[in-house]
């Protein structure tokens, strides 16, 4: 097994949960999987509020996810 060194801020450290002084690889890459899809989600919500998606009713939305389920079936 190989050992990587990372110097990492004490905020980040904190901001991030790491935990301990050591980490194992894979929990770190959970971790930063994790932070991305956090992020992106975030960044999905803000779009949806700018273009107005975020106002939608389950009605409105379930008529879209039917009218693109449709129109696949008819192509």
């Amino acid at each position: 097994m190989r050992t990587v060194q990372i110097k990492v801020s004490e905020s980040d450290f904190k901001k991030y949960n790491l935990g301990s002084e050591e980490i194992k690889f894979t929990d770190l890459v959970e971790l930063i999987s994790r932070e991305y899809a956090r992020k992106s989600l975030l960044d999905c919500n803000e779009i949806a509020k700018q273009v107005g998606l975020s106002k939608m009713t389950m009605e409105e939305i379930n008529a879209e996810i039917r009218a693109v389920r449709d129109a696949k079936t008819d192509s």
